[in-house]
């Protein structure tokens, strides 16, 4: 049986409060170890700028962790320096970042999880949007494969970049194994964020990408509305929760929410704990994403997986995620996102039933170790020239 060696960038995984890409790195990482450890042809490398994180999976023969020095110039110096010098060590570098080296003695696979540094150049710093554009560019154009995580995102990298569709696979997110809180947990956790009304919840960094503007003027048309006919609708007043920590330009958003003739009933929680997420979403009456441009929208496939009906932008990669269990509106159009509000709170109980079953259904959809699996697959495709 054929040995194979596979080099990993790990750094992307490697950070202590995970969001977006790290929780996809991280989560990927984890359900590839577990599959491959009783794999004993596998020999894994993972390579990271400092020590790994105390949750990262364990050192175990065919599973290991090398430091590579210095931190600065890493992709493009010390990372390159160290695959020259090591090239007989390995067969193959992976990672499951936009990041690849820039300059590689070894076929690798490169992940691209979404272009809205593109798509949406005023959510980035100069920075990162340079940074961003020049090494995904660069990155794509080499690999012998890429991975991304939505088909919305694949047909976009595709027409970007003149990429063969074929050469790019699709390999969902998952939700992690997770500890739900009981009700008295998910009651405590109301009480610190001052939640005291059913409430609509949107989880992710506050910046403009995220299309909260729109959002909080929806809200504010469908408090008005259900002032208006407070005694001949079900419809009860709500809270807006915006669950996330401030990210690049979110001045403009808090400015907003300040100015709103409804500011009382909006609430900005800051960075919420893993506990306290999975107790605002259990609770909320519908998780709502209405971003303009999501590669994926972790935030709808979480809806899923606590049973909470999704409110979702009709664009992009969101109708796939959340398939016929979601309510779906246009992002552009205020009024038709306060409509898919009023529709979530005055659900009939048949209704939402139906909903949440098929909410059921749809996450079945998505596994870590279905991805990890197919990533496993891309691996040895390229290692034995086979098409997977």
């Amino acid at each position: 049986m054929a040995t194979y060696r596979i080099a990993i960038d790990g750094n992307e995984a490697n950070v202590v409060d995970r969001v977006g890409s790290n929780t996809y790195a991280y989560e990927l990482l984890v359900a590839l170890e577990q599959q491959l450890a009783k794999q004993a042809n596998w020999q894994i490398t993972v390579l990271l700028t400092q020590h790994p994180c105390s949750d990262m999976p364990l050192e175990r023969p065919g599973w290991k962790y090398v430091v590579v020095r210095p931190k600065q110039f890493w992709t493009q110096w010390a990372l390159p320096r160290f695959l020259y010098q090591h090239r007989s060590n390995f067969d193959l570098f992976f990672t499951p970042g936009h990041y690849a080296p820039r300059h590689a003695p070894l076929p690798y696979i490169s992940a691209v999880l979404d272009l809205a540094f593109l798509s949406h150049p005023d959510s980035f710093t100069l920075r990162d949007r340079l940074q961003l554009s020049y090494w995904t560019k660069y990155s794509v154009k080499n690999a012998k494969k890429i991975i991304t995580i939505s088909h919305a995102s694949k047909t976009e990298i595709a027409a970007t970049y003149k990429i063969p569709p074929e050469n790019i696979a699709v390999c969902y997110p998952a939700i992690g194994i997770i500890q739900k809180p009981t009700l008295q947990e998910a009651a405590k956790d109301l009480k610190k964020f001052a939640i005291t009304k059913p409430f609509f919840i949107s989880l992710g960094t506050i910046q403009p990408r995220k299309n909260l503007i729109k959002l909080i003027e929806a809200f504010e048309s469908y408090s008005r509305k259900q002032q208006g006919l407070a005694k001949q609708t079900k419809a009860k007043q709500h809270n807006l929760v915006l669950a996330g920590k401030e990210g690049w330009l979110a001045a403009p958003i808090l400015k907003r929410i300040a100015a709103s003739p409804f500011k009382e009933l909006i609430i900005v929680t800051g960075f919420i704990t893993t506990k306290e997420k999975w107790s605002l979403l259990r609770s909320a009456t519908a998780v709502v994403i209405v971003g303009l441009k999501e590669g994926f929208g972790i935030p709808a496939l979480e809806a899923l997986e606590a049973n909470t009906i999704p409110v979702v932008a009709n664009a992009a990669s969101l109708p796939e995620v959340v398939g016929e269990s979601g309510i779906l509106v246009d992002p552009h159009n205020t009024l038709d996102i306060a409509d898919g509000l009023w529709k979530a709170a005055t659900l009939k109980a048949r209704e939402k039933a139906v909903l949440k079953k098929k909410g059921r259904e749809q996450k079945t959809l998505f596994s870590w170790k279905n991805t990890a699996q197919h990533v496993q697959d891309l691996w040895q495709s390229v290692l034995t020239k086979k098409q997977v």
